[in-house]
């Protein structure tokens, strides 16, 4: 044996990682310039070097396509943190939250861990939010701007102006015939159900959805019990709308809300935009989901800084008879939210 502190050479593979990570880290640190002590990194740029990031591992990725020996492997689970310089450590705080290693899609979003990352995030906030229980004798109350496609006879679309919209829906649990009041473009509305309708997945009360299990695996397999998709429409995709439609139109306890943030994350296809606008022009972050069934979109919208669901919006991802590749079917903005104790009234504030 060889006297202690004088062991051999290093191995001819410990001297090439040696090697990779060293070019990986000068590598990393000619992409993030320095970061000024006590200075909030700024946005523009905090976007631009986030994408060179990503640009970086996606380049990464793709240059490998066939099963690769154990030790390029590894390689390639390197992650920035992990070989960032000093400099950098402030940036790299910001992105470690969002940034996985996965490669883009080319149409502006990013894959499913990435969506997963997303939307742990939002089901923490969700479930850190101060909402009261809903009495049964109350109301929800959601206001929104919305805009939906108009059908013509030859099969095209066209989108109609976002016109605003103002909901009221009973928290009863038992069946009722009268589920609420609505108005549209300043005209009232009764929202009635032929023979009545309990609360359920078609009338979420408060209750209702407190009812639901917490446990996102549990609830998953519950929302695919209940969903009942139409013929053109994956069951998953129904799923995806439903929890959409939970999110925005209602009002939950904390533990519901974040539990559905959770088994959303679950879904397959569901993927991460980079910019998504609701019906109001405001942009944020999205979640989304393409139904290859239909070859519709549902995408929803949160608030890049507070995580909060601003609005949805559904798209074509394809020609559709008369309908072309990017055209919006339905945007809504949801603008206000609260508890009221009677038809027509408004939350204060």
């Amino acid at each position: 044996m060889n006297a202690a502190g004088s062991g051999p050479a290093r191995p001819e593979r410990e001297r090439e990682d040696a090697a990779y990570e060293d070019t990986a880290r000068e590598e990393l640190a000619r992409l993030l310039p320095p970061v000024p002590a006590e200075r909030d990194v700024p946005s523009a740029p905090y976007l631009h070097h986030k994408d060179r990031l990503m640009q970086h591992i996606d380049d990464d990725q793709n240059r490998t396509t066939a099963p690769a020996p154990a030790r390029t492997a590894r390689r390639r689970l390197l992650r920035p943190a992990l070989l960032m310089p000093a400099a950098g450590l402030a940036l790299a705080g910001a992105l470690a939250v969002t940034l996985t290693a996965g490669g883009d899609s080319g149409d502006g979003s990013h894959p499913r861990e990435t969506a997963t990352v997303l939307l742990d995030r939002i089901a923490g906030t969700a479930a850190k939010s101060d909402v009261k229980p809903v009495r049964q004798d109350q109301f929800v109350y959601v206001k929104s701007v919305t805009a939906g496609a108009e059908m013509k006879e030859d099969g095209s679309s066209t989108l109609e102006p976002p016109y605003e919209r103002e909901v009221w829906m009973s928290q009863k649990v038992k069946r009722i015939t009268k589920t609420g009041e609505m108005r549209e473009n300043g005209e009232w509305a009764r929202m009635a159900e032929l023979g009545g309708s309990p609360a359920g997945p078609y009338r979420p009360t408060y209750q209702w959805l407190a009812s639901l299990p917490t446990d996102p695996d549990a609830l998953l397999k519950e929302l695919y019990r209940m969903a009942t998709p139409d013929e053109d429409v994956e069951k998953a995709q129904a799923v995806f709308n439903r929890i959409g439609s939970f999110l925005g139109e209602t009002v939950m306890p904390p533990e519901n809300a974040a539990a559905l943030y959770k088994a959303a994350a679950k879904i397959p296809g569901v993927t991460r935009k980079e910019d998504a606008v609701d019906a109001a022009g405001r942009h944020g972050v999205g979640i989304a989901r393409v139904d290859k069934r239909s070859g519709e979109a549902t995408e929803w919208v949160f608030d890049r800084d507070s995580l909060t669901l601003l609005g949805e919006r559904s798209y074509l991802t394809r020609d559709v008879g008369a309908g072309k590749k990017g055209d919006v079917m339905e945007k809504t903005a949801y603008l206000k939210r609260g508890i009221v104790d009677h038809y027509r009234e408004r939350p204060a504030g």
